[in-house]
């Protein structure tokens, strides 16, 4: 078994992309988006337009993973034509590059920090900080960590958080993200005028939602799930963060494609390099990241990570409601981790 930091070198082997690949992975995915959101418009083909846009919201997704990809400069990284092509899907996805780099780069250098982990990522306050918390402060963040929040992250997480908040605390930084919230709102007009309402919902509005709420629940599961682990700052290493506050997400193979490999988030936090069409080569070839801190897309399972609400401290786990009512020394210390692969 190779020690943390040998490990982390010996995925550098993996960091590299073949640009023929991941041009092909953009512009397939770019092509099939453009033709499903063409579908939408078939309004006198029963169906078509329904389904046009559930998939459509589907392939926003993958390419807003594809576009994360790009932003971690894992693929396509001298690529000037790249750049410009994927900022704008940046600004279609609702998740401008000013932002989206500034927040995503902090969350991977801070990931699992009981402190000063909270820019992008879900907030996580240890009991003893709810409990001592006001009443307005508890229910902002139980708001925030809400499965409703998560649903509907279409417009609290992505609009407000990733647009009009980002614009409003910092305009000159992110004038890209009042672009983006622009871009949208031109053509939820321009759609409304080609075809009213029903229009707007099956080209843009559905497309998004779905997009959103999986996108939104993605980045709740990948760092709160039975077993994770949080530190205080003291006994926070890079890698330990990765390979233990990180999940391995199965998806299955169809969801898989659709979300780029993105449930491969262990290896995604230790190298971010690594192109998301390389992260099932890797942990085929590493043992040492074949049992990673493992849940899925299983209702079961999405109910167990939508439960966790606060950090114990004591007990080195997050717990939900229930245990939140019990005296702390009534609640069961976290057990020694087991892989959940399936």
């Amino acid at each position: 078994m190779k020690a943390r930091h040998e490990l982390l070198l010996a995925t550098r082997d993996y960091a590299s992309d073949s640009s023929g690949a991941s041009w092909w992975y953009v512009l397939s995915t770019l092509f099939l988006f453009a033709v499903t959101i063409a579908g939408t418009f078939l309004r006198e083909v029963p169906f078509v337009p329904v389904i046009s846009s559930i998939f459509g919201g589907l392939l926003l997704l993958r390419l807003f993973v594809i576009y994360h990809d790009q932003q971690h400069h894992a693929i396509l990284a001298r690529s000037r034509v790249a750049e410009v092509l994927m900022r704008a899907v940046g600004i279609l996805a609702l998740s401008a590059s000013s932002v989206w780099r500034s927040s995503h780069n902090h969350h991977h250098n801070h990931n699992s920090k009981l402190r000063g982990s909270q820019i992008g990522a879900f907030p996580v306050m240890t009991r003893a900080q709810f409990t001592q918390a006001s009443r307005g402060d508890r229910w902002r963040y139980l708001a925030m960590r809400h499965p409703i929040t998560i649903l509907f992250g279409y417009l609290p997480i992505f609009l407000m958080g990733m647009c009009i908040n980002p614009f409003f605390n910092n305009p000159k930084k992110h004038a890209d993200c009042l672009a983006s919230l622009l871009v949208h709102i031109g053509i939820g007009i321009g759609l409304y005028l080609w075809g009213g309402w029903q229009q707007v919902i099956l080209t843009q509005t559905l497309p998004h939602f779905i997009a959103c709420a999986i996108g939104s629940y993605l980045f709740y599961a990948q760092h709160n799930f039975p077993g994770v682990t949080l530190n205080e700052k003291d006994g926070w290493t890079y890698e330990k963060a990765s390979l233990e506050s990180s999940s391995f997400l199965e998806t299955g193979p169809i969801m898989g494609w659709f979300t780029a490999n993105i449930g491969y988030h262990h290896i995604h936090h230790l190298n971010a390099k690594i192109p998301f069409y390389r992260l099932p080569e890797i942990m085929r070839a590493m043992p040492e990241l074949q049992h990673p801190r493992a849940t899925s897309l299983h209702p079961r399972d999405i109910a167990h990570c939508l439960r966790l609400k606060v950090w114990d401290v004591d007990l080195q786990r997050l717990i939900g409601f229930r245990e939140m009512a019990l005296p702390p020394k009534a609640t069961t210390p976290a057990p020694a981790f087991q892989s959940e692969i399936r």
